[in-house]
C-alpha cells in the first residue's frame, strides 16, 4: 500500500500538475476497510470476512463555467479505481471503476465536509459456479454495476496536501441479468492523502437561467433481460412502457407522477413450475404500476430515483410494490435516455435501459 503511495504521489505531483497555471485538480489515494453486511440469510456463510482494498480519484474541482456548477455551490467531478480483496476464497477481489460527483456540505478555513455519490462498472473475479464455487450466492457474473456513497472530511495540512476521512458504502450488482444476484454491500472506513494542484480555485459567477415552473409530460420504453434462476441460464425479455408528468420544484430539481405497464415473459415460465397454480388456470403475468419519484438535475444528466406500487397484478409474484433507481441523460432538451436499476425490496428485478421523449 505504501509503495502505491509513494508512486501516485511522486508522479502526479511532479511539475506536470504544479506549475503555475495548473487547473484545479485533486489527486488521492486511499485505503479501505470494511464488512459485508448478511442482508439475505442465504449469504450469511460469506459475511465472515473483512475486505480491504485501496483507491485512487482524480477530482475536477468546478469553477462555474456551467449554470449547475454554481447551483450545487461547485462541486468536484471524479473518477475512481478501486480495488478490494474479500479474504475469502469464494469471493475473490474486485476492481471497479466509476464516476462520482463530490458535493461539499461545510466548509472552513482548513477543512471541509463532503458528500459524494457514484455510479460504474466492477469486475469480480470469483463467480457463482453450479461445481466449483455453488456457495457463492451474491454474484453470478464477472461484470456488475457498482454504487458507491460516501461521507468525506477532508483536512488541509499544508496548501497542497491533505487528509481525508471518509465512511462510505459500496454495492455491487448484475441487476438480476444473471441468478443467483443477491448482490454485495460493503460499508467502509476510508483513509488517505489529497494532493490540491492549485491551493485556492477562483469561481466565475454567472446569471442563472429563468425557473421554469411549467408542468412538463414524457413518454417512453424500457427494455431488459433477466434470469429466473441458477438453473434456467436463458435471458427473458422484459419490457415497460410508462407516461409520466413532472413539476418542476426548482432549478435543480422536479417531482414525477407516472403510470407504466409491465410485459415479463419470464413469468409465463415461472407460472410452469409454481406449485400454488396446480390445476388452476394460470393468471395474467402483465402489470400495470403508479409511481412518485424524483429528479436531481446536473445539466443534462440527472439522478432518478422512484417508489412504485401495482396497481394490477393478477399474478402475485414478488413484493406489490417496487423501486427505481437511475441515470437519465437528455440528449437534446426532447429526447432522453436512461439507465435504471428496477428492485422489489432489497432484491435486484431488472436492469432497464430506457428511450423517451419530453414534450
Amino acid at each position: 500500500m505504501r509503495v502505491w503511495l509513494l508512486v501516485f504521489f511522486a508522479f502526479f505531483s511532479s511539475n506536470v500538475f504544479a506549475q503555475r497555471a495548473a487547473q484545479p485538480w485533486v489527486l488521492g489515494a486511499y485505503a479501505n476497510g470494511g464488512f459485508i453486511i448478511a442482508h439475505s440469510p442465504l449469504m450469511q456463510h460469506l459475511a465472515v470476512s473483512h475486505p480491504t482494498g485501496f483507491e485512487l480519484n482524480v477530482q475536477k474541482q468546478t469553477t462555474g463555467k456551467k449554470a449547475w456548477h454554481q447551483l450545487y455551490q461547485f462541486p468536484k467531478v471524479g473518477y475512481s479505481l478501486v480495488y478490494f480483496h474479500y479474504h475469502n476464497p469464494k469471493l475473490g477481489r474486485s476492481v471497479a471503476a466509476s464516476t462520482y460527483i463530490n458535493k461539499t456540505l461545510w466548509r472552513a478555513r482548513k477543512g471541509e465536509l463532503n458528500y459524494r455519490l457514484g455510479l460504474g462498472m466492477a469486475y469480480l473475479t470469483e463467480g457463482y459456479d453450479q461445481e466449483t464455487n455453488h456457495k457463492n450466492s451474491v454474484a453470478s457474473s464477472a461484470l456488475n454495476a457498482t454504487l458507491q456513497t460516501r461521507f468525506e472530511y477532508d483536512y488541509r495540512l499544508a496548501p497542497h496536501y491533505s487528509l481525508l476521512l471518509g465512511l462510505g458504502l459500496n454495492h455491487y450488482s448484475n441487476g438480476a441479468t444473471k441468478k443467483p444476484n443477491l448482490g454485495l454491500n460493503i460499508p467502509t472506513l476510508t483513509f488517505g492523502v489529497n494532493f490540491h494542484t492549485v491551493p485556492a480555485f477562483i469561481t466565475e459567477t454567472k446569471t442563472l437561467p429563468e425557473f421554469d415552473p411549467k408542468l412538463f409530460y414524457t413518454l417512453s420504453t424500457t427494455a431488459g433481460w433477466r434470469q429466473i434462476g441458477p438453473l434456467d441460464t436463458k435471458k427473458y425479455l422484459v419490457q415497460s412502457v410508462s407516461f409520466s408528468v413532472a413539476k418542476p420544484l426548482n432549478r435543480k430539481s422536479n417531482l414525477v407522477l407516472g403510470a407504466e405497464a409491465f410485459f415479463d415473459r419470464s413469468l409465463k415460465v415461472q407460472q410452469q413450475t409454481d406449485t400454488t397454480l396446480t390445476g388452476k388456470p394460470f393468471p395474467d403475468t402483465k402489470k400495470l404500476g403508479i409511481f412518485l419519484g424524483h429528479e436531481l438535475g446536473f445539466g443534462d444528466l440527472a439522478l432518478e430515483t422512484q417508489v412504485g406500487f401495482y396497481a394490477y397484478r393478477p399474478y402475485k409474484n414478488g413484493t406489490p410494490y417496487y423501486e427505481r433507481l437511475g441515470l437519465k441523460y437528455h440528449f437534446t432538451p426532447e429526447i432522453f435516455t436512461a439507465l435504471d436499476l428496477k428492485i422489489h425490496g432489497f432484491a435486484a428485478d431488472v436492469l432497464e435501459y430506457r428511450l423517451g421523449y419530453k414534450f
